[in-house]
């Protein structure tokens, strides 16, 4: 153990960041060992790690001093902000700050940062397409991240941005999985119209960034997107339908809508999927399930993600 490279993992027990600590755990001929990085080693997820073997590390990425001392010592870093935690797009650029500053200090060979685009570059303050959110974003929790690969690049940190893709567990977690409509009818909706969506697993987001590890230093200075598979929503309803055994209705809203429905987020979510949507053709060269696979030959098309996880899907109810 003590010859393998250290990759420091903020966000443990994250999805993003747990997702690299298993798939780590789970390589053990592999040439890393995971640091893992939470605010509570007490928490159940930070247990779970630990008894399956997973070193734990106290760290706060709002806390710099802290950063220092879990990222001495370290080759690498694997670095992921909360935005859905505390909804700050500011504190999302002071985290980034703090961890780029840390990997500076520490002499990191190899930092992983799980980013987006600014989609300001597309769509300007000025645009009216979509409101701005904010005073000065137009998806907040996407434009942060974007804005921030120029903090780990300034600093001249080894980085390779990762451009993630839409979590299928937000099927499950984030309440946008099929809902019954008032004749008991499944309907699945999207703010998308006909375009199609990069969607992944979250485990394959860590497998993916274990496979860049695992690239050494040649990917370093590049932009990588991951994806298992590019769908419609109606060929999402279509694999809904097979893994729940109901017939699941595609149902597309337009993003004014989404963005009226008035739950935490709405607004910044509606305006993703319309950016998603407008700049299809863009968004999803970014993200080529190919090279997701080259970095993680296990990777997930949603079929078998549903196989694995279609029963944790909860069906809500009420007007879809």
């Amino acid at each position: 153990m003590s010859d393998r490279k250290i990759i420091a993992v903020v966000g443990a027990t994250g999805a993003q960041g747990g997702g690299l600590v298993r798939a780590i755990l789970d390589d053990p001929g592999a040439d890393f060992a995971a640091r893992a990085l939470t605010r509570k080693l007490v928490s159940p997820a930070a247990r779970a790690l630990a008894s399956q073997g997973a070193k734990l590390v106290a760290a706060d990425i709002d806390d710099a001093d802290s950063l220092d001392r879990a990222f001495d010592g370290a080759w690498g870093a694997f670095c992921v902000t909360p935005f859905w935690e505390h909804f700050s797009p500011e504190r999302e650029l002071q985290q980034a700050r703090n961890m780029a500053a840390a990997a500076k200090a520490a002499g990191l060979e190899h930092v992983v940062w799980s980013t987006l685009e600014d989609t300001r570059r597309w769509v300007p303050l000025e645009d009216g397409r979509m409101p701005t959110l904010m005073g000065s974003y137009k998806v907040p929790h996407f434009d942060a991240k974007g804005e921030a690969d120029g903090i780990f690049a300034e600093l001249g940190v080894p980085t390779t941005n990762l451009l993630t893709s839409f979590y299928w567990e937000n099927l499950i977690h984030f309440g946008m999985g099929p809902k019954e409509d008032g004749n008991g009818k499944l309907v699945f909706s999207l703010p998308m119209g006909k375009a199609k969506l990069p969607g992944i697993g979250v485990e394959d987001i860590g497998r993916c960034a274990l496979g860049i590890f695992k690239r050494g230093q040649e990917l370093a200075g590049q932009t990588v997107g991951i994806a298992g598979e590019h769908l419609s929503g109606s060929e999402m309803a279509a694999a809904l339908t097979k893994a729940l055994g109901r017939k699941v209705r595609y149902q597309t809203i337009e993003p004014a809508a989404y963005r009226a429905l008035g739950f935490p987020g709405a607004e910044d979510l509606g305006n993703m999927f319309q950016f998603k949507r407008d700049f299809e053709e863009v968004f999803r060269s970014h993200r080529d399930p190919t090279v997701a696979r080259s970095l993680n030959p296990k990777l997930q098309g949603f079929e078998s993600w549903l196989a694995v996880n279609g029963s944790r899907i909860p069906i809500a109810q009420g007007a879809a």
